[in-house]
C-alpha cells in the first residue's frame, strides 16, 4: 500500500508540470492528420489555405529573419544534445538515488514531450498538406498517359524555349558552361520575387516568403544527392548551392513551394517550372526550363529512345549538353561514396511512399504528366 501510495505522489509530481501540456500538441497533430485522410475538402480549404498557410507565414517570417540555416544547425548539433541529455540524465540518478523513479518517469516525461512537439511539426507542417487537393486543379489541367508521339512533341517545344533563353544569358566560363552571374543569396531574392510576381496572377500563392537558405556544408550535402529540401520543424528552404549553377534557381522556387504547401514533389517540380517561367529574370527562365527538360527527356529516352534521338537531333541546342555534361561531371565526384546516397534515397523513397506517395522518389518525374497536361491546354489539344 505505502509503495502504491508512492507511486502515485510521484506522478503527481512529474505530470503536475506545465511541460505535460506539450502532449497536447501530438494530438492536435494527429488530429488534423486523420481528418485530413478523410476529408480532402479539410485537408485543402480549412487546413492548406487557412491554418498551415499562416502558420507557416508566421513562423518562417521568424526563422527566415537569420541568413543561415537553423536546419542545419540543428543536424549538426543533434548528437551533442542527445548526448548531453542523456549524461545529464544519468548524472541526476546517480545524485538522487531515492527518487529514482521520479527521475525516471520525468526523462520518460521529458522525452514524449519532445516526441510530441517533433509529431506535431510533422503533421501540421508537411504530413497534413499531402491531401490537399492535385495542384492541377487550380491550373485547370488534366492529366493522362500520353504517348511517345505527344513527349516528342512537348521536348522539341522546350528544346527550342531553352534555346531562345540560354541566348539571353550573360554568364559563362572558358568552356561555355553556364555560371550564376550573382551570389546565391540574391538569386534567393530573385526567386522570391518570382512567387510574388507568380501570386499576382495566380492570387492562391499571395503571402510572405522566406529567403531560400544556401547550406553552409553544401559539398557534404551532395554526398546524399539531396540537393534541397523543406524543414517543417524549422519552416526552411535549405539549399545545396555547391551544384551546378542552372539548377539553383529552380531548387530554390521547389522548395519555397512546399512553404506554401504543395508537398507532392512532381506538384513542386511543377510550380517551380510555373514560376521560373514567369520569372522576368532570363536566369531563373533557363533554370525552370532546364528542369523540364531533364525530366522529359529522361521520360522519352525510357520510352522510346529512337524517337527522342530523332527530336534531340532536329532541335539541337549545344550549350545545353555543355551544362548537362558540367552537371555529370560534377556528380562523378561522389560515386566513390554512392553507398551515402543508396542510404537517403532509400529513406528518402520510404518516406514519401509513408505519405500515400505509392511512387517514392519516382513521384518527382510524374512532373512530366503536368507538363504534358499544360502542352495539350496551352495547343488547345485536350
Amino acid at each position: 500500500m505505502r509503495s502504491m501510495k508512492l507511486f502515485t505522489e510521484t506522478l503527481k509530481r512529474v505530470f503536475l508540470r506545465k511541460r505535460t501540456l506539450l502532449l497536447l500538441l501530438a494530438v492536435v497533430g494527429e488530429g488534423c492528420l486523420l481528418i485530413a485522410k478523410n476529408s480532402t475538402y479539410f485537408a485543402e480549404e480549412i487546413f492548406a489555405k487557412h491554418l498551415y498557410k499562416w502558420f507557416a507565414i508566421g513562423y518562417s517570417s521568424i526563422t527566415g529573419l537569420f541568413p543561415f540555416s537553423f536546419a542545419e544547425i540543428l543536424i549538426i548539433l543533434a548528437p551533442f544534445l542527445l548526448i548531453a541529455l542523456i549524461a545529464g540524465f544519468i548524472v541526476k540518478l546517480v545524485k538522487n538515488r531515492k527518487d529514482f523513479l521520479y527521475w525516471i518517469l520525468t526523462f520518460l516525461l521529458n522525452a514524449a514531450c519532445i516526441g510530441s512537439v517533433i509529431w506535431f511539426f510533422y503533421s501540421f507542417g508537411y504530413g497534413t498538406c499531402y491531401y490537399r487537393y492535385p495542384v492541377s486543379e487550380y491550373f485547370c489541367l488534366e492529366t493522362r498517359p500520353s504517348s511517345a508521339e505527344e513527349l516528342a512533341d512537348l521536348l522539341a517545344e522546350l528544346l527550342d524555349n531553352v534555346e531562345e533563353e540560354r541566348a539571353q544569358l550573360t554568364s559563362f566560363d572558358e568552356n561555355g558552361v553556364y555560371l550564376l552571374p550573382y551570389s546565391t543569396r540574391e538569386l534567393g531574392r530573385v526567386a522570391r520575387k518570382a512567387y510574388v510576381d507568380f501570386a499576382e496572377v495566380y492570387p492562391l500563392f499571395k503571402g510572405h516568403y522566406p529567403a531560400p537558405k544556401p547550406v553552409i556544408f553544401s559539398h557534404l550535402m551532395s554526398y546524399t544527392e539531396i540537393i534541397g529540401i523543406y524543414t517543417c520543424w524549422t519552416m526552411e528552404a535549405n539549399v545545396d548551392v555547391d551544384i551546378t549553377g542552372y539548377e539553383i534557381g529552380s531548387t530554390m522556387c521547389h522548395e519555397l513551394s512546399h512553404l506554401r504547401g504543395f508537398m507532392r514533389e512532381e506538384e513542386a517540380n511543377f510550380l517551380s517550372y510555373m514560376v521560373c517561367m514567369n520569372s522576368e529574370s532570363h536566369d531563373l527562365r533557363y533554370s525552370g526550363l532546364m528542369l523540364a527538360l531533364s525530366y522529359t527527356m529522361n521520360a522519352l529516352a525510357g520510352k522510346n529512345m529512337d524517337l527522342y534521338l530523332e527530336t534531340v537531333s532536329e532541335h539541337y541546342v549545344p550549350g545545353i549538353f555543355t551544362d548537362f555534361r558540367a552537371q555529370s561531371e560534377y556528380w562523378d565526384q561522389f560515386k566513390k561514396a554512392e553507398i551515402v546516397a543508396e542510404v537517403t534515397n532509400e529513406l528518402n523513397d520510404n518516406y514519401l511512399k509513408a505519405n500515400d506517395q505509392e511512387d517514392g522518389v519516382e513521384s518527382y518525374g510524374r512532373v512530366v504528366d503536368l507538363l504534358l497536361a499544360k502542352y495539350r491546354k496551352d495547343h488547345g489539344l485536350d
